[in-house]
């Protein structure tokens, strides 16, 4: 048995520091366990497509399979993983189209969270939102910036009242999370990013609730269309470098010997014979 899988540390690998060995109760190993995968993949260590042995991972955490399946099944409902019947888990792919319709349905959620929240926030809420603003926009580093980023938006919506509506919004964090830190190979995305949440953030200062819903949602639908339009090109700059891998090369025909084209045809039919001339 390998030690390996698609970069995935089995019994007899050496510990990962993103795939701590646990020893825990299996309410919170297999939360521990979805965590952990879960940075696994964000971090690229676990790529689309991977496998996700149960029992590797379950030999790894030195658990029963019982909560790695629990860990398994919550990550295949946030889109992290993708189970299928006789072949197992395995890291699901990046998704165009997926990270587009996670945005479009985070546009529509936020800004009616925001609607209802502006009337409720307080000065010591605006003081938090304002803070988390400040935090992110000054975050360098990619992981702690996604974290930023979601406090600031959750900490927007808190004040809605509405506990099943940001249980939603928090679920679409997590599940774009992916795609959200590919954002970060583009140089220019933070300027823009840090602008567009000041701009919300003054709407909301204001309590200009129309311009607050406008600003989060434009926010929103052009984080998609850029993470979809990157997905997309890529996915053709993988299949033009396919079918430009080089063929093997086919033998050249003899030139000892004369071949006629249908283009040398004509110009021997129009040379009469000294027969003709006669």
């Amino acid at each position: 048995m390998t030690t390996a899988t698609n970069g995935f540390p089995l019994e007899d690998a050496p510990a990962a520091p993103f795939l701590p060995t646990a020893s825990a109760p299996r309410s919170s190993a297999s939360r521990m366990i979805a965590d952990a995968l879960r940075a696994a993949i964000v971090e690229g260590t676990l790529e689309p497509g991977a496998p996700l042995r149960q029992d590797a991972i379950a030999r790894h955490f030195s658990v029963s399979a019982i909560p790695v399946r629990e860990a398994l099944r919550q990550l295949e409902s946030e889109g992290w993983a993708k189970v299928e019947v006789h072949k197992g888990a395995t890291v699901a792919p990046l998704s165009a189209n997926e990270a587009r319709e996670i945005y479009e349905i985070r546009s529509a959620l936020e800004s009616l969270a925001l609607g209802l929240a502006i009337p409720r926030h307080t000065a010591t809420s605006l003081r938090e939102v304002t803070r988390l603003c400040k935090a992110a926009e000054r975050e360098p580093d990619p992981s702690l910036y996604v974290a930023r980023n979601e406090a600031f938006h959750m900490s927007l919506y808190a004040p809605a009242g509405r506990p099943q509506l940001c249980e939603m919004i928090a679920n679409l964090h997590r599940r774009g999370e992916r795609y959200l830190r590919l954002k970060f190979g583009f140089p220019e995305y933070k300027g823009e990013s840090d602008h567009e949440h000041v701009e919300l953030l003054d709407a909301v200062l204001r309590r200009d609730v129309a311009a607050a819903q406008a600003l989060v949602a434009a926010h929103l639908i052009g984080t998609g269309e850029l993470i979809y339009r990157f997905l997309t090109e890529r996915v053709k700059t993988e299949e033009s470098a396919r079918t430009r891998k080089p063929r093997a090369k086919r033998a050249r025909p003899s030139t000892s010997a004369s071949v006629s084209t249908p283009a040398d045809e004509p110009a021997t039919r129009t040379q009469p014979s000294e027969r003709d001339d006669g």
